[in-house]
């Protein structure tokens, strides 16, 4: 196999390490495109091409990460991974540790390891790297990965929920959530909802966004029932989709630009945590991104006219 075959045919396993290392789906393809760079200017070849290129694209993803945390603590308002709509990397015997860990809730939790605890959960945890693999990769003693790993597994598990619903009962929570969304029924969404279910926009001040998070189901139904229904009077659509191995949905205007990417966390039976992603620096790999900012006008000028009648 020629160079180019040999990374083509890894490179849906090397975005995947990125992007759990990173949570941004740019810097990903950056640090995959960095990593072809790197082996393409090579002069010897590898004895193993996968652990050449794995090692590669974490060290550069370690390196990104150190220097995205200072701007992650600047940023303006809640800070959330950048949806990913599908994971390129499939492996069967893998897949309910890959769905779980690509999830909103577990990349939240990634972000609280240090960037080499992440590497080597992601490697270890999520891959299944063999703990050689892993220390070449991250430079470290495989002795010094294993305690890495075990710092890691305590964050990771001390955040989890205990109860985890199916993915059909995922799938038919969230049909019930956005059809009662649409037509701004607050009771339906409130039996959806737990108790102290949560609604948090991350728009990193690039568009309208709520000034804080909303708790409680009642607030949350009554928030969502007074603003979404009036969406779809100005022909924004709501299109079901998976995100991040989640159910969600993407918004779009008339033009059929992107809005806001919306992700649910369905625990215990009810939908827990409701992320808006309105941020358009995050969504500009979904599609062509609306103006956020005018289609906010527009709805206050519905409900203005509204009013009048």
């Amino acid at each position: 196999m020629s160079k180019v075959e040999e990374f083509e045919e890894l490179r849906s396993l090397l975005f995947s390490i990125a992007y759990r290392i990173l949570g941004s789906v740019g810097e990903a393809e950056d640090a995959v495109q960095e990593t072809w760079l790197r082996f393409d200017a090579s002069t010897t070849r590898p004895t193993s091409t996968k652990a050449f290129l794995s090692a590669t694209v974490t060290r550069i993803s370690i390196d990104v990460l150190r220097s995205a945390r200072v701007r992650r603590e600047q940023y303006t308002g809640p800070w959330f991974p950048e949806p990913l709509l599908s994971d390129p990397y499939e492996d069967p015997a893998r897949a309910v540790e890959l769905a779980d860990s690509v999830s909103m809730a577990a990349l939240l939790l990634l972000e609280r390891l240090s960037p080499l605890e992440r590497a080597v959960f992601v490697l270890r945890e999520v891959f299944a790297f063999g703990f050689d693999e892993v220390a070449t990769a991250v430079g470290r003693s495989e002795a010094a990965c294993r305690q890495l790993l075990v710092r890691a597994r305590r964050h990771m598990e001390a955040g989890r929920p205990r109860f985890a619903a199916d993915r059909r009962e995922r799938q038919e929570l969230a049909t019930r959530f956005f059809d009662a969304l649409k037509d701004g029924d607050v009771d339906g969404l409130q039996t959806l909802l737990a108790a102290e279910a949560q609604l948090v926009g991350d728009a990193g001040g690039n568009a309208p966004q709520l000034a804080k998070a909303v708790t409680g189901a009642a607030n949350v139904a009554r928030l969502l029932a007074a603003f979404y229904p009036w969406l779809m009077r100005i022909d924004v659509t709501c299109e079901p989709h998976d995100v991040n191995g989640e159910p969600g949905a993407i918004f779009r205007d008339r033009d059929g630009k992107v809005l806001q990417v919306m992700v649910l966390d369905v625990r215990d039976g009810r939908i827990g945590t409701i992320r808006g992603m309105h941020n358009p620096e995050k969504l500009s790999h979904v599609g062509s991104v609306a103006d956020a900012w005018a289609v906010a006008r527009e709805v206050k000028e519905a409900r203005r006219q509204a009013r009048v009648v």
